[in-house]
């Protein structure tokens, strides 16, 4: 899906609405819901609304064929948490992506996993040089 130019920043309530989605895939109210349920105390008549504010809003498509509608995401994880880290970029770094990055790393530990994905990343930045 293609990534909208001036897309809302998604609040954290419909980021919580999002992850449940993204891991779930096409969902209806009430599975939202219980999804949230142990995380956040939340009624449901509210994820209601929140979800409906997200269909307005473009966040969320509706699949109202059905008598209980289905939801689903407009874009993917990686389109919102790329535009996320961009808007955190120009906001907090002043559009310094390197100083984000160096903030990140020194912040948190980071697993072998990741410190090799990292490499690699490095490597291809700067032209597959060692």
């Amino acid at each position: 899906m293609e990534e909208r130019e001036g897309a809302s920043r998604p609040t954290d309530g419909e980021l919580a609405i999002l992850r449940v989605m993204w891991a779930r895939g096409p969902s209806t109210v009430r599975e939202v819901h219980e999804a949230l349920a142990g995380r956040r105390e939340t009624g449901y008549t509210t994820t209601l609304k929140l979800m409906q504010i997200m269909a307005e809003k473009g966040i969320l498509l509706r699949d109202s064929s059905q008598r209980t509608h289905v939801y689903f995401p407009r874009e993917s994880a990686e389109v919102v948490e790329r535009g996320l880290v961009r808007d955190l970029i120009d906001r907090a770094f002043d559009g310094a992506a390197g100083r984000l990055v160096l903030r990140a790393l020194g912040s948190k530990k980071v697993t072998k996993e990741e410190a090799a994905r990292i490499r690699e990343l490095l490597d291809e930045i700067e032209g597959g040089k060692s």
